[in-house]
């Protein structure tokens, strides 16, 4: 497939935006987990995108976006920010709004994660409720932005987004390159809105061009796999999965043409195999494991294509707190 040309996504550019981002953000842990090595049959990195202000990777690209519409004038005093989300990119757009003393508007649904809505709240943005899922919520948030003229930040459809996320793969590459880590043969991202494996996916066609780059998704909610695999947008009548993270049934159209070229499959897992996988990852690392970040683990399991050493990408840790909704059950 042809690759879009993203300025953005330029290795030059994905270089200088991981200047850009608070240190609360960068250098993340990762390390071999021999665990997981083990229960694998081979290396395998895990890179933690928990320890930080917002929990998962999100920070990363909702910085630089934010900051980047301040700059532009696109956003400011008297235009907020308005988005849709399950959570985390509503806190990452909460933060950095926080930050330049913008408001920002995020619309979630119904059904929504208290944990990161309370934590949205926290960092001083209004969240409004809408819908029984995560499309209804961005149906909600683009009828906002046209009534009242707030600027819709869509996650999946800006190439900064995607190069924020970027610059967590520059941080695997350096460290290969200094002998830290194993040079990588396969990655494992979950895809919701496809911004993380874009930009994973930019990096390491530059810096890794032999790595596998693979996409998960919970059979519940395949939306952007089927997309992917068609080479349009697919909607699906339902996203039933209890991983918000990657629950999308409304792919965004840019978003999977940014993927194009950058993303060697697309691999769906079941829900069992995802709540499995969540409580051995949690396990495995000592660190809590959103459902989203359970099917990178599940992914490389199931993958009969791979080859490492692999990547796991444990991309939050916000868990709901109400048992058996979004935590997997611990023996």
């Amino acid at each position: 497939m042809t690759v879009r040309h993203d300025p953005e996504l330029e290795p030059t550019a994905i270089r200088a935006a991981a200047e850009r981002i608070p240190a609360a953000f960068r250098h993340s842990p990762q390390y071999v987990n021999e665990t997981l090595g083990e229960r694998a049959g081979g290396p395998v990195v895990v890179k933690i995108e928990t320890t930080n202000p917002v929990g998962a990777f999100k920070g990363r690209g909702t910085w630089l976006m934010v900051h980047e519409l301040a700059a532009a004038g696109r956003i400011g005093l008297g235009r907020p920010v308005a988005v849709a989300s399950t959570g985390n990119f509503g806190q990452g757009v909460a933060y950095a709004a926080r930050a330049l003393g913008l408001e920002a508007v995020v619309f979630a649904d119904e059904r929504a994660n208290p944990l990161k809505l309370n934590k949205i709240r926290r960092y001083g943005a209004r969240v409004v409720l809408a819908g029984h899922d995560f499309d209804a919520a961005r149906v909600a948030a683009e009828q906002h932005a046209r009534e009242t003229g707030a600027y819709l930040l869509v996650d999946g459809r800006e190439p900064t987004i995607a190069a924020g996320a970027a610059t967590l793969a520059v941080e695997l590459t350096d460290a290969a390159d200094r002998g830290d880590l194993p040079a990588l043969g396969s990655v494992y991202a979950p895809v919701g809105n496809g911004a993380l494996i874009v930009g994973v996916g930019a990096w390491l066609r530059h810096a890794v061009p032999g790595c596998r780059v693979v996409g998960v998704q919970s059979e519940a909610a395949p939306s952007m796999t089927l997309s992917w695999r068609a080479g349009r947008p697919i909607e699906t009548p339902t996203a039933g999965s209890y991983a918000e993270g990657v629950n999308t049934r409304v792919p965004v159209p840019e978003a999977l043409e940014m993927m194009a070229g950058r993303v060697d499959d697309m691999l769906l897992v079941s829900e069992d195999a995802i709540r499995a996988a969540q409580e051995e990852l949690t396990r495995a690392i000592g660190v809590t494991v959103e459902g989203a970040a359970g099917a990178s683990w599940a992914g490389l399991l199931a993958d009969p294509g791979r080859r490492g050493p692999s990547l796991v990408l444990v991309t939050g840790s916000n868990v709901a707190p109400v048992t058996g909704a979004n935590v997997a059950p611990m023996a």
